[in-house]
């Protein structure tokens, strides 16, 4: 599923800036993604509520569910506004760029060097281990066992970016370089690795992902295993995009300054351990 919105201001910008666009209409537009339990997901038995402002064409929070999805409705009601979704492509998400369609994207995104050159980003709210996982039949023990072989990474994320070894990372994040000669299979999300491998799909042995969506793989009986340990880390945070025609600069400072808080009151470590079963949110460098 992908909902793709039109400018939300509705028309010419009239706002001085972002935040206050914002504010005057009274819902924030988030963008995430719909299949990545248990980040976010659709929340299937949720139903829209009649009174809500949000256009008819975003989700409302009683429609989906997810870490992800509890955080950014938190970065609303600190703003004093209600949270609505937007859930478009990954790579139109990390490419920037976004004329207008969405406020600011609360989906697990790694900074990285190259996203650094089209988004602003917050403080990391959160940090995961990225890994790989195979079935567990398969017997795959370590990362030098995927040389030569095809591997599943959903299209432009630093999964795919460090198969490919163009992973643009700090030294101190990347903890095991890629297999050799290994051929990568891309898939919208890398939650759809795991469904095809579970469909019985053949083209590949292994996906590489977030610990968190494999744990939860596991979780839902999809019969994998993890591969080895931890490839690289991940510093997850709000971005927002630069070429918003309207100035970000108050936006980016209040949502960075509710990260913050939402760390220091521990917000951010009761919804983590709600959703993962542990507290993901210091920084695994230090």
């Amino acid at each position: 599923m992908s909902t793709i919105l039109t400018a939300c201001g509705g028309g010419a910008p009239t706002a001085a800036d972002l935040l206050e666009d914002i504010q005057n209409r009274g819902y924030i537009m988030v963008s995430t993604d719909p299949n990545y339990e248990p980040q976010s997901f659709l929340n299937t038995t949720g139903k829209r509520p009649a009174d809500s402002i949000c256009p008819s064409d975003a989700l409302t929070p009683d429609e989906m569910q997810g870490f992800d999805v509890d955080v950014a409705v938190e970065i609303g009601k600190r703003l004093g506004v209600d949270t609505c979704f937007a859930t478009p492509e990954w790579d139109m998400i990390t490419a920037g760029n976004w004329a207008d369609k969405w406020d600011i994207s609360v989906g697990s995104m790694t900074i990285d060097f190259i996203r650094l050159e089209v988004l602003d980003f917050t403080t990391p709210y959160y940090y995961t281990p990225a890994m790989i996982a195979a079935l567990t039949e398969s017997g795959l023990t370590s990362v030098d066992d995927l040389s030569g072989q095809a591997v599943c990474a959903a299209t432009s994320t630093t999964y795919e970016a460090w198969l490919s070894g163009t992973l643009q990372l700090p030294a101190s994040q990347i903890y095991i370089q890629p297999p050799s000669n290994v051929t990568i299979v891309t898939l919208p999300t890398d939650q759809e690795c795991a469904q095809a491998m579970a469909a019985g799909r053949k083209d590949f042995i292994a996906y590489v992902t977030s610990d968190t969506v494999i744990d939860a793989n596991i979780a839902a009986g999809i019969p994998v295993s993890k591969v080895g340990s931890p490839v690289f880390s991940e510093f997850l945070a709000v971005a927002i995009d630069k070429a918003h025609t309207l100035p970000t600069a108050t936006l980016l400072k209040s949502v960075d300054d509710i990260i913050i808080a939402m760390h220091a009151d521990g917000t951010l470590s009761n919804l983590s351990i709600k959703w993962f079963g542990a507290d993901l949110t210091q920084d695994p460098t230090k």
